[in-house]
């Protein structure tokens, strides 16, 4: 027997079905079910009464989210799909409740994810937090996102962002202009998410103030951060010792996030990941929060996620 959703308003099926019915093309292509709308009924069916279940389980629950008032994409779809998947769709509303801050046009920015939401959750609760995890699954951007709201609500004092040139060595010097010009191809991820919250003339006008700090990893030698958000983006890039030399730096006041992937290790020979090691010493001490994510938290394409899975099958790559 088919399911059948019954929904009060036309424009909350339509809202749900999506545009050009997008949303309930990528629920049948994945799932692997036939989903039927007309007018206000939509129908769900097909030979795998779980699948049939867990698209009726998505459906019911974005429209909750419809019916709150907001508006879906096929990310959103796609988020919950996952979630479906991983036994874990009953916390899709609460996905929702938060805003971690709003972009630079006003729209809320909030986790796609349970994982995410509990990556957030460690950062604001924690002063070091490691987020480790694949590409897509948004480490970098949430963390950058969340040191600009502490910015704009006076909660620290500036953000400093920085990672390892591993590409050229963290020998810059023979790479022509200033040291801005030489670092900004290893840190567009990081601009991508100052960009975002605070708008490209704001993020420049900051840094010109130092109030934003974009450097290699080599500069951060010597230092103590007080009262500052600090991010190091693509950790697992990093040696033993460049990792202690990093963790040492944090002040008073201050919060730092460390993310890489432990799969897309580029150092040479056998030269030990900083990211790796101080993840087996310090997971135990208290104060310091450890997530890690895996693809169910990628919000890039759908096809990403298949990808990191395909590759994660040979262990050679």
């Amino acid at each position: 027997m088919p399911n059948i959703i019954n929904i009060d308003s036309l424009d909350e099926a339509q809202a749900l079905i999506g545009a050009n019915d997008a949303h309930i093309t990528y629920l049948e292509e994945e799932f692997d079910v036939k989903v039927h709308t007309l007018g206000n009924e939509i129908t769900v069916s097909g030979e795998i009464e779980e699948n049939v279940e867990l698209v009726e389980d998505v459906l019911l629950h974005l429209l909750k989210i419809i019916q709150r008032g907001m508006s879906i994409s096929l990310r959103d779809v796609q988020s919950a799909a996952m979630m479906a998947k991983n036994d874990t769709i009953e916390y899709l509303q609460d996905l929702y409740n938060e805003e971690i801050a709003k972009d630079v046009k006003g729209k809320s920015i909030k986790a796609k994810t349970t994982g995410q939401r509990m990556y957030v959750d460690n950062i604001r609760k924690h002063d070091l937090t490691f987020g480790i995890g694949p590409a897509g699954t948004g480490k970098t951007f949430l963390a950058v996102v969340i040191a600009c709201q502490m910015l704009r609500e006076n909660q620290i004092k500036r953000i400093v962002l920085t990672r390892p040139a591993v590409e050229a060595g963290e020998n810059l010097g023979f790479l022509p202009g200033d040291l801005k010009e030489k670092v900004d191809p290893y840190l567009r991820p990081l601009y991508d998410g100052l960009h975002a919250v605070l708008g490209a003339e704001t993020t420049d006008r900051l840094i010109e103030r130092g109030v934003i700090e974009v450097a290699p990893l080599a500069y951060m030698r010597g230092r103590t951060l007080n009262e500052a958000f600090v991010i190091l983006d693509e950790a697992q890039n990093t040696t033993e010792m460049q990792m202690k030399m990093f963790l040492t730096r944090l002040g008073f006041g201050s919060k730092m996030v460390v993310t890489g992937d432990e799969t897309q290790i580029d150092l040479p020979g056998s030269t030990k990941s900083g990211l790796v090691e101080s993840v087996k010493r310090l997971e135990n001490i208290k104060g310091i929060a450890i997530k890690r994510m895996d693809e169910t938290d990628v919000v890039r394409h759908p096809l990403v996620s298949k990808i990191i899975l395909a590759y994660e099958k040979d262990t050679n790559l």
